[in-house]
């Protein structure tokens, strides 16, 4: 039990949005015009993030989730086809493979920077393998030249599920132009935000039209890939393949074009919340520190501390308690995904992935946003730095 009286006297969550009078006005301006969806904010969006990260291509979506399941429809994966991916994830990360009937396969992660292990999904690969969806956890890059040497030797799509990961470079090339499809999400706790929204981008041509039908109904307007009868107008498209509603509105993408605008000064505060978090802790034992490569210049979207548990006289819900206590709210990411209700009817078993399931026991996020002032951040460590205390054997 915590003594005294809490650090905070308010309560402090792990995340939360930064929606300034700028960003309300242009969504605002988008309210008062013609376009409520396909308009010109969703294009005006796209560019924006071709621009920020290089990518070739950019195609604006609904969420994070239609983004993952769009880069597997132009992967071209399909029943009987395996995915390799971390169990250390938001569960739309193995979902995305299951949404085009094939297998998610998942490789064990590096015991030090929580990121999927390159030679993990080596020893996953078979003669079903078809791509591989590695995800930038909390932000840092996953190890690319590795994972595009596997995938180019046996002939796999590199899926990067990058939705933590906007603004982070790999040895110094922004995250988006990396692998050959890039996943975006715009979730609020992200770090920029349309409410929701996500997006797609590569330097594939092929692949680009294919993302383009995957999140449209598979309908075009583009005389060159009709197939059927002769154009009768400009009323007139074509479907051409099967695909799905996951369009985007112009004012979430004004939303997040305005957003885009302070993306470097949102990550610019992060480095510095990391700085400081990572200096405060890095000589308490209890506490493990998340690793970087030397590769990954990481804009984090989550702060994970991980307890030593063999040094602490508590469970992780009784430090996770005593943290609410103190008024920081925390939050655990991720449950391994195959642990899921759902995945174990489907066969996966508890015990695949030792290193993600060991790690997943003692993990723990703390606050991490733009907008904490230096008093909130000195504050979560002083709430952590008591909880140790208190708990220390």
């Amino acid at each position: 039990m915590n003594g005294g009286t809490p650090v905070r006297s308010s309560k402090i969550f792990y995340g939360h949005q930064w929606v300034d009078e700028d960003d309300v006005q242009a969504v605002a301006d988008v309210l008062r015009g013609d376009y409520l969806t396909c308009g010109p904010m969703v294009t005006e969006m796209e560019k924006c993030l071709e621009t920020y990260t290089g990518a070739k291509h950019a195609v604006a979506v609904s969420n994070g989730t239609a983004a993952l399941h769009c880069a597997c429809i132009a992967a071209g994966i399909g029943p009987g086809d395996e995915v390799i991916t971390t169990p250390l994830t938001f569960a739309a990360s193995a979902n995305c493979a299951l949404y085009c009937g094939a297998k998610p396969v998942f490789a064990d992660i590096n015991p030090d920077t929580y990121n999927i292990d390159p030679e993990s999904i080596r020893a996953h690969i078979t003669d079903k393998t078809k791509a591989v969806v590695a995800v930038d956890f909390t932000g840092q890059v996953v190890e690319v030249e590795k994972i595009r040497a596997i995938c180019d030797e046996f002939h796999l799509i590199f899926i990067e599920d990058a939705a933590h990961s906007i603004a982070s470079k790999y040895n110094g090339k922004q995250v988006g132009s990396l692998a050959d499809i890039t996943t975006f999400s715009f979730h609020p706790v992200k770090t920029i935000t349309g409410g929701e929204g996500g997006a797609c981008l590569t330097n594939d041509d092929e692949l680009y039209r294919k993302l383009v039908l995957a999140h449209t109904h598979g309908i075009t307007h583009d005389e060159s890939l009709m197939v059927g009868a002769p154009h009768e107008g400009p009323w007139y498209y074509e479907q051409i393949s099967l695909g799905y509603n996951y369009r985007i509105t112009d004012f979430q993408a004004a939303l997040i074009v305005s957003q885009m605008k302070k993306l470097d000064a949102f990550a610019d505060r992060r480095k510095e919340i990391v700085a400081r978090y990572n200096e405060a802790f890095e000589n308490i034992p209890e506490i493990i520190v998340q690793q970087e490569i030397a590769e990954s210049d990481t804009c984090r979207h989550l702060y994970i501390i991980r307890l030593d548990l063999n040094k602490l006289s508590c469970t992780r819900r009784e430090f996770f308690d005593a943290m609410s206590a103190e008024n920081v709210q925390c939050q655990i990411h991720y449950v391994p995904v195959y642990w899921f209700p759902y995945y174990q009817h489907l066969g996966y078993e508890k015990g695949l992935c030792p290193n993600a399931e060991k790690v997943y026991e003692g993990i723990m996020s703390i606050p991490l946003y733009p907008k904490m002032t230096d008093g909130d951040v000195e504050d979560v460590i002083k709430a952590v730095t008591k909880v140790v205390e208190n708990f220390r054997k």
